[in-house]
């Protein structure tokens, strides 16, 4: 093993209650890719997948160098969101990659998922599939970072290690950026 690798899961709510916050989130994934671009050396190193979902989740785009363009992220004319099935998904998908990862033979760090929400969710059995994907040998950070008007509790609940708040004037794309670079400098790996 010779290599750091940073698996980077954005999981992006894209229901009807996000839609007029989607361009922001697509504004925000670009400046993070020109952050990344800034420090080519640690951006080797990130990995990044894309999560949407409202009431199905969806990968967008499957894990790649964070230096790859981002597909743009769309709003859904769906009323539901499922955080459970987000959280079903991206736990199965980050157990998947760091397995693929490891195969190659690279020093896995433990991932980050960046969880992008106005925090208001519509099924109730989501805290436990939360609970679930904490509980797994490959437990990501989670940073939550809430746009609109944002169900704080929520968003507290799963932004265990950070909240972040739009209405604060944070831009998800700082947020994003300085995340990831606070977890590049850790030494935990799975």
């Amino acid at each position: 093993m010779d290599r750091d690798v940073l698996p980077c899961y954005v999981v992006c709510d894209v229901s009807f209650s996000m839609a007029g916050h989607i361009d922001e989130v697509n504004a925000g994934m670009r400046e993070f890719r020109g952050v990344v671009h800034a420090d080519r050396r640690t951006g080797a190193q990130i990995r990044l997948c894309v999560v949407v979902f409202a009431e199905q989740s969806q990968v967008v785009r499957p894990l790649a160098p964070a230096l790859d363009p981002v597909e743009v992220i769309r709003p859904r004319q769906e009323s539901g969101s499922d955080f459970g099935a987000a959280f079903r998904l991206v736990r199965g998908v980050i157990e998947r990659d760091v397995r693929s990862l490891k195969a190659q033979r690279l020093r896995v760090r433990r991932p980050v998922l960046f969880f992008v929400s106005d925090g208001r969710a519509t099924d109730r059995a989501w805290p436990a599939a939360l609970e679930r994907l904490n509980a797994t040998t490959s437990c990501p950070e989670m940073i939550a970072f809430g746009l609109g008007a944002v169900d704080q509790p929520a968003l507290d609940r799963i932004g265990r290690s950070r909240v972040f708040l739009g209405g604060d004037g944070v831009r998800l794309g700082t947020a994003l950026a300085s995340s990831v670079a606070r977890t590049v400098l850790r030494p935990d790996h799975v």
